[in-house]
């Protein structure tokens, strides 16, 4: 008869005493799956443990990396600081020179915190510099040529509904730069250069769609003219003050017929509300030179 159980003796060394220790099968399987599942606990807590070096060893890497990169920014940050401040004391001095106001002092910490502040106002003494340089002096040729080449007549006849900075973006809702002015207008109407210049480009420009740019004469202004329905100039065309270069449209991204407007000097984009003449008044009084 076939018994179901194993026998284990152990015997004693010295005594010679023997032990038999009886085992059912069942009881050697369940052993044995114990010892089995202690095994593969212990190869994953192995693998686990490894890969948990593994892991740190790679964060402590990017770690001193990045350590690295915000030492480069800082020192980059500490060379625009320098710049600024030596660009915004030149642009004081300039401005004392010229007897224009002097740009209100930052009042930026330690920190930097108020750095924004200092751009903007150098920004403002150059735009007031732009502004000087223009103004004809003495009734000078060079004078009054500067003076016909400023941007300051309105482009359109509307209303302003959306001005320069920032502003919440009418289809996605979040915050965004706006480079320019909007004039609503109703569609189809004139739109016309704001000083006189030569056209750089009279084409489609994604978002912008139907899009005309004008460079006024040597004075660093550029006009940009957006969302046209059409445009009647070319590039290389003289135009003058007043002069018809498009319609009022709604082409490329937009949500109604409007004319955005732009002004840039010597490449840098500013607001063209600054150099709307008569700003309180209508278009038909800002156009009468």
């Amino acid at each position: 008869m076939h018994s179901n159980r194993f026998h284990l003796s152990i015997t004693h060394p010295v005594r010679g005493r023997v032990v038999r220790v009886g085992l059912s099968r069942s009881g050697l399987r369940w052993a044995a799956g114990v010892v089995l599942a202690c095994f593969i606990a212990t190869v994953g807590l192995t693998a686990h443990y490894v890969s948990l070096r593994s892991s740190r060893s790679q964060l402590a890497r990017e770690n001193s990396a990045l350590g690295h990169q915000l030492d480069e920014l800082a020192a980059a940050a500490a060379v625009r600081s320098d710049q600024l401040a030596a660009m915004s004391s030149v642009a004081s001095q300039i401005s004392i020179a010229y007897g224009l106001r002097r740009a209100e002092p930052s009042r930026a910490g330690p920190d930097g915190a108020d750095a924004g502040l200092d751009y903007f106002a150098l920004l403002e003494q150059f735009e007031d510099l732009q502004g000087a340089l223009a103004k004809p002096h003495g009734g000078g040729r060079n004078g009054s040529l500067l003076a016909n080449t400023t941007p300051e007549i309105w482009p359109v006849k509307g209303h302003i509904t959306s001005s320069y900075g920032r502003r919440q973006d009418p289809f996605t809702g979040s915050g965004v730069f706006h480079p320019g002015i909007d004039f609503s207008a109703p569609y189809r109407t004139p739109v016309r250069s704001a000083a006189a210049g030569s056209v750089v480009s009279a084409k489609w420009e994604g978002n912008l769609g139907h899009t005309v740019r004008i460079r006024h004469g040597k004075s660093g202004y550029v006009t940009v003219y957006g969302h046209l329905k059409e445009h009647f100039v070319r590039v290389g065309q003289s135009v003058r003050r007043g002069e018809l270069i498009g319609l009022v449209g709604r082409s490329g991204r937009t949500t109604g017929s409007h004319l955005h407007y732009e002004v840039h000097v010597n490449g840098m984009n500013v607001n063209p509300y600054r150099y709307l003449r008569n700003r309180d008044r209508t278009y038909d009084e800002s156009l009468a030179d």
